[in-house]
């Protein structure tokens, strides 16, 4: 196991892609502190910017473990395509965490910027804390969102959560902000509390689920049906009655967004159409 403290606190943006399982393992404790790193616009070793210590356990588990401490909310790009092993980061980290992540799992006590699990394709991202926007989602002029692997937020998560979205599962148990699954062809999106506007926007396949209130369903949704309860993963479900509705037509799209009756009796309007 490898664990980092930051050797002072970060005044500039520090871009670390070196700080992955799959670049550290094998390496000896002096090939990691030489390991480049960026601070602003100056390239640095990692070990000028983070104290290293290697701690030897007796289950080492397949692949490297990584144990960062401390507040690393400047910190960038940590995990990114990583394929195996561990990271885990105690304290709040910065953006683009586990970037087109393909294997392994990251854990955070903290709270995460934006565009965590950025294009991923496998692997786990669990956040026990709140994420930022764009969750799972690409960067602009870029159409693959999320293709694989899991996100698990047990805070609250921005906007546009989801986008681009066609293969994995995204749970969220706390609130979504806007366009949670914006132009999604697959997967699940599962949102135990309340879901802000726009959600489903332009989907064509995949499945948005809302536990919570939501203000409004997008005039290019057809309500379907209501079901006792919904498949979120696995043998996990979304109990009590939700409306099923069907789209988003503009697309024409068959994606499926389940939202609550009992905290939407709002949309109980709809009921004369089934």
């Amino acid at each position: 196991m490898i664990n980092l403290y930051p050797a002072k606190e970060f005044k500039f943006p520090i871009i670390a892609e070196c700080i992955s399982p799959d670049l550290l393992q094998d390496k000896t404790r002096e090939k990691i502190e030489k390991l480049k790193i960026w601070e602003g616009n100056k390239q640095k070793n990692l070990g000028e910017l983070f104290k290293i210590e290697e701690v030897k356990t007796e289950n080492q588990p397949d692949g490297a473990v990584i144990a960062a401490y401390g507040d690393l909310s400047k910190v960038r790009r940590v995990g990114a395509s990583m394929q195996s092993g561990a990271i885990i980061i105690d304290g709040d980290v910065g953006t683009h965490l586990g970037e087109e992540m393909r294997g392994g799992k990251v854990v955070v006590h903290g709270n995460v910027g934006g565009w965590a699990g950025a294009m991923m394709k496998g692997g786990t991202i669990e956040v026990h804390g709140d994420a930022g926007d764009y969750l799972g989602a690409p960067y602009r002029g870029c159409s693959e969102g999320m293709h694989g692997g899991k996100i698990i937020v047990h805070g609250n998560v921005g906007v546009e959560a989801g986008a681009h979205m066609s293969k994995g599962t995204i749970r969220v148990y706390g609130v979504a902000g806007q366009f949670v699954g914006f132009r999604m062809r697959g997967g699940t999106i599962y949102v135990q509390k309340d879901c802000e506007g726009r959600a489903g926007a332009c989907m064509t396949d995949g499945k948005i689920i809302v536990g919570g209130f939501l203000e409004s369903v997008l005039p290019t949704f057809t309500i379907d049906s209501v079901k006792a309860k919904v498949k979120i993963e696995g043998e996990e479900t979304a109990e009590g009655l939700f409306y099923v509705f069907l789209g988003d037509l503009a697309e024409n799209g068959d994606g499926k967004l389940y939202v609550s009756k009992e905290k939407n009796p709002h949309l109980s309007c709809y009921e004369r159409f089934l």
